[in-house]
């Protein structure tokens, strides 16, 4: 892994470890490679490979021959030859390693028009003119963007490289259709009073350059290690069953994201065993369609025509066989036979290595408590409620003559209980 404030050092040195791009694995760069063949002296009357690797800003990799046969380390800052003057940038591979990379990325000694020479070791004057200019990339960068606005032009300005001798300004940027920049170009001459050179790259390269954190928390694939960028399609999210969301399957660059691609083999060599989704299962009780795939576990689950809420959990041998016995104008029964409904209690087992507390100790419903009854409240005699009549002015003579003689009181029926029939007591009328 590399830091991600190693690009922006001032001097071309990480700010990270503290140890200038010379750890023991080298690990403080982006697109790092470990040299496994440092302590490897070379063979008697052998001579050293003349190739080295350079690495400018954010990550950007060019081949070098040490003609002068300059005695280079790991993270020594070197003067490099360029098309016009000369540029700066950090040693990160030396020896015979050199050659196996250049093998791998097409790449021959011998071509001097794109494999250049190093001049010399870097004096302070070549590294404070290469630090001031990396201070003007940022603020730059902003009015470059201000000046596309402007002008109404579909395309994004990501970042801007200085050449070591601060004579020439590289502007990278990312665009959907082509764009015609020869405006542009002219204000950013009359601005910025240099050489000006625009470079188009993609998403994905754009993302690789800048770098960031991924959504699994690490730092992005394509700015560490990845080097090659393969096309990513949405089958490779079907054949995994992983939700066809954009938002979940694009990466930083708004492309899907490059770890698609990862596993992708092991789960199509899973998924040989299977049989289609799409085959049905004919039976005597009626057609089964599938509803669901277990790669991992080797299971599928299938449901009748009209009863779709009850599935059926089959393997894949099963599956196969019922399917062969269909080929063959045959039917099941049903599947039932093979398999019975989906009703499983899924419980996660968990280690406690920490010295915790289960962690399934709310999982269980609570236990009701029956109250026990107060034996003290239950041996009070029970108080007769007081009469509120008694408080009550007595009615008039008038008002005790203007009721019936037929009705009932109410406050006479009210006292009145009634009391109900025991039922054990014998009726004289039954035993005649």
């Amino acid at each position: 892994m590399s830091c991600n404030s190693c690009s922006t050092g001032k001097d071309g040195q990480p700010k990270g470890c503290k140890n200038n791009g010379t750890c023991g694995t080298d690990s403080c760069n982006k697109l790092t490679v470990f040299d496994w063949l440092a302590n490897m002296s070379l063979p008697q009357g052998e001579e050293p490979f003349i190739g080295v690797e350079v690495r400018f800003k954010n990550g950007r990799k060019e081949y070098y021959r040490n003609t002068e046969n300059l005695t280079l380390s790991i993270g020594d800052i070197v003067a490099t030859q360029a098309q016009s003057g000369h540029d700066i940038g950090m040693v990160t591979l030396t020896g015979e390693l050199v050659r196996i990379q250049m093998k791998r990325k097409h790449v021959k000694i011998d071509d001097e028009e794109n494999v250049l020479k190093i001049y010399r070791k870097a004096s302070q004057r070549d590294i404070d003119i290469w630090s001031e200019a990396r201070d003007k990339e940022e603020p730059m960068k902003v009015k470059a963007r201000q000046f596309a606005i402007d002008l109404n032009l579909q395309m994004k300005i990501s970042d801007i490289e200085y050449q070591g001798d601060a004579s020439k300004a590289t502007f990278y940027y990312t665009a959907e259709e082509r764009v015609d920049f020869r405006e542009l170009i002219k204000v950013f001459a009359k601005e910025f009073r240099t050489r000006i050179e625009m470079k188009q790259v993609g998403f994905r390269q754009e993302a690789a350059r800048l770098g960031g954190i991924g959504s699994c928390g690490r730092e992005l694939c394509c700015s560490t290690w990845l080097t090659d960028f393969r096309s990513v399609s949405t089958s490779a999210a079907r054949y995994q069953q992983l939700s066809l969301n954009p938002l979940k399957l694009a990466g930083q660059c708004g492309k899907l994201k490059c770890c698609l691609n990862y596993e992708l083999d092991s789960y199509l060599d899973a998924l040989k065993s299977f049989p289609k989704t799409e085959i049905k299962l004919y039976t005597e009780k009626g057609t089964a369609v599938c509803q669901k795939t277990d790669i991992f576990r080797g299971f599928m689950w299938y449901a009748y025509e009209g009863e779709w809420m009850n599935w059926h959990k089959l393997t894949t041998e099963q599956a196969n066989e019922i399917i062969a016995l269909n080929k063959k104008k045959q039917k099941v029964t049903s599947l039932e036979e093979y398999a019975s409904e989906l009703i499983e209690d899924v419980k996660a087992d968990f280690e406690n290595v920490v010295g915790q507390d289960s962690l399934t100790r709310f999982d269980g419903p609570k236990r009701k408590t029956k109250r026990k009854p107060n034996k003290s409240k239950s041996k009070r005699p029970r108080q007769s409620k007081p009469n509120t009549d008694q408080n009550k002015p007595q009615e008039s003579t008038r008002e005790k003559g203007s009721q019936k003689p037929g009705q009932k009181s109410v406050q006479k029926s009210s006292q009145k209980k009634r009391r109900k029939p025991n039922p054990k007591k014998s009726n004289p009328n039954d035993a005649k």
